[in-house]
Formats: structure tokens, C-alpha cells, sequence
């Protein structure tokens, strides 16, 4: 499914000037002249993986589209202290208004996509695809997971809609993991859904029932030891996909993705990152 559709954007970014402007920026509508022309300027002031880019064209433009952007750097591009973003220019009171939404978003973006470049460059020399997971803050998924993808790693389901995961508090509540796989493929059925099932599982018991079972799109090994990994790995063969989940971390993500893994899914991305410092800055 793709989440990043104009309109998904455009929502998103109301609702945030919603939250931010309420009835009006009234620091800058009380000092700032209704006629008053400038420029200013987008300051990286830390280093990383820049991101959030194309998100600040639209937010400028949801704000008052007359403001003209001189774009610098493009996401992705990894960035140094001091190295300009972009440049806008147009009303003053406009690019005051917009100014925290572009930074919070660029801010968290950067950092989240800068951390998802490092990881994924660790892992770079296996099959492994890094994934993100649920683990968002509400209402801001789009742009972090937006992060995700410019930093390199991949997407994983965007919510509880687009994709089946049985996780272990699904299978215990209903009786197993066999009874839940077949009673969600008729499920599907009679909704005359196209979902792919992904099940977790804690040991190669339940794996062997995965197998046994035969319907699913891919088992989610869950904190599993990297050898008790590559023994699942081994199992699975081509029968279907696997994935890596739970406590990985920059200790040991390569031991995991030498295990010969499908996917990596680490929440971190989007919940433990660091911030990039990037500022904009009046020009005279």
C-alpha cells in the first residue's frame, strides 16, 4: 500500500499547523509588517543522512504558496555542520509561520534516517533487508517511516490493515498456532482479503508448526540467539520468508544478519534516534 500520497501528506501537514497555529501565529502577525519580503535559510548544524526535504516544499506551500524554495541538498544526501539546506523566500510572516513544522519534522526525520543509513551500511554485506515496525509516534507514522525509506531500510506493514501479524498474545488467546493460522485464512477468505500472514514465533516448535502448517508469508523469529536463528533459517528453507525481531541492536544486528535472515525489523529506528540540529535563519 502506498502511504505516501499527496493527499496522506497534505493531512498530515493541516493537522499539524492545526495543533501549532490554532486561530493564528500571533508573534508574527503583531511585529511583523503584512508586506514584509525575505529570505531565509535552512542551517544544518549537525551530521548525518538529511531527510524531510520534499516534505518542507509542502509544508511552505500549505502555508502560503507563493513561497519560493531554492533547494540545496536533496534527502539522503549525507550532510556536515554548516552546509545549507535550502533557501526560502517570500513573505515574512508566511515563513515564520511555517518555520517549527519544516524544522520538527526535518529534525526527526534526519536523525531517524540517519540512524537507519548506519545500520543498514553494518548489514550492507548480507541478504537482509532492514525493516521498521508500529513503533511510531501517533499521527507522525507517515514521516517517520517516510525517514525510513530515505535512510535506506525498508517498510513494514503501516498499521494493523495492510497486513496479518500473529504475534505470540494472538496465538496464545486463541488456542495455538495452527488453529490461529487457519482460522485467520478463512477469515480472509470470507472478507475476500489479500493480506499476507506473518506469524511469530519463540522457538522452532513453533516454527515447525509454521511449517507444518504451510500458509503463511513469513515466520517472525522472535529474540531468538543467532544460532538458534540460522538452525530456523535452515528449516525454512524456500518454504517462506524470515524475520529477525526483538532486543537487535548495533551489538549484534550483523550476528543476526549473517544467520542468513530475510528481514531485520528493529523498532529503534523510529522510537530511539537522535535528533539532527538544523535550524532556519533569517537573511538580511
Amino acid at each position: 500500500m502506498n502511504y505516501l500520497t499527496d493527499e496522506n501528506i497534505r493531512q498530515f501537514i493541516q493537522n499539524a499547523l492545526k495543533e501549532d497555529v490554532g486561530d493564528g501565529d500571533h508573534s508574527s502577525l503583531a511585529s511583523i509588517p503584512a508586506d514584509a519580503q525575505r529570505k531565509a535559510r535552512l542551517l544544518i548544524k549537525g551530521e548525518g543522512v538529511l531527510a524531510g526535504v520534499e516534505l518542507a516544499k509542502h509544508i511552505f506551500a500549505e502555508v502560503d504558496p507563493e513561497l519560493k524554495l531554492d533547494i540545496q541538498i536533496e534527502d539522503g544526501t549525507v550532510v556536515k555542520y554548516g552546509e545549507i539546506g535550502l533557501y526560502v523566500e517570500g513573505k515574512a510572516q508566511s515563513i515564520l509561520t511555517g518555520e517549527r513544522l519544516v524544522l520538527n519534522c526535518m529534525q526527526r526525520m534526519s536523525g531517524i534516517a540517519t540512524y537507519t543509513r548506519k545500520l543498514t551500511d553494518m548489514i550492507s554485506h548480507t541478504n537482509a533487508k532492514l525493516l521498521d515496525t508500529r513503533k511510531t509516534t501517533p499521527n507522525a507514522r507517515i514521516i517517520e517511516k517516510w525517514a525510513v525509506k530515505i535512510g535506506g531500510g525498508t517498510n513494514h506493514r503501516f498499521g494493523l490493515y495492510d497486513m496479518v501479524m500473529l504475534k505470540d498474545n494472538h496465538v496464545d488467546y486463541c488456542g495455538g498456532i495452527d488453529k490461529a493460522i487457519n482460522k485467520t485464512v478463512d477469515y480472509l477468505n470470507s472478507k475476500n482479503l489479500d493480506l499476507k500472514i506473518v506469524v511469530e514465533v519463540r522457538d522452532l516448535n513453533e516454527l515447525q508448526q509454521c511449517i507444518d502448517n504451510g500458509k503463511i508469508y513469513r515466520a517472525l523469529l522472535d529474540n531468538m540467539s543467532p544460532e538458534m536463528m540460522t538452525e530456523a533459517v535452515k528449516m525454512v528453507g524456500d518454504k517462506f520468508l524470515t524475520e529477525a525481531s526483538g532486543g537487535i541492536n548495533e551489538t549484534n544486528i550483523v550476528a543476526a544478519a549473517e544467520t542468513g535472515v530475510d528481514f531485520i525489523s528493529i523498532g529503534a529506528l523510529t522510537h530511539s534516534y537522535k535528533s539532527m540540529d538544523i535550524s532556519l535563519k533569517a537573511m538580511k
